[in-house]
């Protein structure tokens, strides 16, 4: 089967070899060419890097042109695939994202991390546990077979939880975490990376359509943006690495740390999403991306706002960047369970 029809591009497919290459190359500039993260450093406003604004700029408004919100108008035929994906997203993801994080940084792993740096961990995974996946998300749809129209009901939803839920729930997890919150840091990010891309991307896909028909959106006008989230995604990386080259030089072991708890924490969360659908009785191509939307996160989000509270220098962003590490093979991972267990579920109504 041809990656295309897989569903899966190039880029895609191997996106945490990627990672790990733009990780080296950003580490070895960031050593050898310091003058360069010095220079990036300069454009700042309001604590928000200008260049890495606009990379993730680049890789969230493609994805957000994507999403139908005139799909909205079907919530209620069939919404119980939809309680299933709120209620994991908004009401149990970010606190046992929290609660995971926090038991293997504080207990498992206390004599390897130092406090300060347990704090930055666990705040990286905070911001990666209130964001659940709005792209990538149709790739493992894709991949499971599950229902096209369905999915885009429920990122479309998410998307519009998100401008609501994301700031408070951030805020609150930070803040029991004895973090401060810079709140008017946290609510520009949120209009910077969400509010405007997510309203942007809506308005480019209605002219489009409007001008050019729903069939050349889809099979002309997106496919042209097809690797420029990848691209965006990997330049930002290198940026970030050049930053973090210190951190990670002298902690290599705590990649491995970081993406211990959020592994376990998407196993987890795919599962309690996966086996809700099983017990409402739900077709197995409304459950698997049910489980897939929970599990997977929008870490662009969560990369651009670590960045914009706590600077890309900080360990928080580096935590964030482990969780784009981890994601692609754990989330086929999670993919091949799902189609192998297709027969758990009532058959799909023709």
């Amino acid at each position: 089967m041809s990656e295309e029809k897989s569903g899966i591009g190039f880029f895609e497919k191997y996106l945490t070899l990627w990672v790990v290459l733009c990780m080296a190359a950003g580490i070895l500039i960031g050593q050898f060419l310091p003058a360069v993260p010095e220079f990036l450093g300069k454009f700042e406003y309001a604590r928000v890097s200008i260049p890495i604004a606009i990379l993730i700029w680049l890789m969230i408004y493609p994805m957000m042109m994507k999403v139908d919100f005139a799909s909205i108008k079907n919530v209620g035929k069939n919404p119980k695939g939809l309680y299933v994906t709120w209620v994991t997203n908004w009401l149990i993801k970010p606190f046992t994202m929290y609660g995971i994080a926090w038991f293997f940084f504080y207990v498992v792993f206390k004599s390897l991390i130092p406090p300060d740096l347990a704090k930055d961990y666990l705040a990286g995974a905070i911001l990666l546990g209130a964001a659940p996946c709005t792209a990538m998300v149709f790739v493992w749809s894709h991949l499971t077979r599950g229902n096209p129209a369905y999915t885009v009901v429920q990122v479309a939803t998410n998307d519009i939880i998100i401008l609501f839920a994301f700031t408070p729930i951030v805020a609150f997890l930070l803040g029991i975490s004895g973090i401060t919150i810079p709140w008017d840091t946290l609510l520009l990010s949120v209009a910077l990376f969400v509010v405007i891309p997510l309203a942007g991307g809506s308005f480019t896909r209605h002219r489009v359509i409007k001008q050019k028909g729903e069939e050349y959106f889809n099979t002309k006008f997106i496919p042209k943006f097809n690797n420029v989230t990848i691209t965006g995604l990997l330049l930002t990386l290198i940026i970030i690495f050049s930053f973090q080259g210190d951190v990670i030089v002298n902690n290599p072991l705590h990649i491995l740390l970081i993406a211990v708890p959020l592994t376990i924490q998407t196993f987890l969360i795919f599962f309690i999403a996966y086996f809700g659908s099983k017990k409402l009785k739900l077709c197995h191509n409304i459950a698997a991306p049910a489980g897939m939307i929970g599990a997977s996160n929008f870490f662009e989000l969560s990369v651009a706002v670590a960045i914009s509270l706590f600077g890309p220098a900080s360990p928080v962003a580096l935590a964030t960047i482990v969780g784009v590490l981890v994601e692609v093979p754990v989330m086929l991972t999670l993919v091949k369970i799902a189609n192998k267990t297709k027969h758990w579920f009532p058959a799909e109504k023709v």
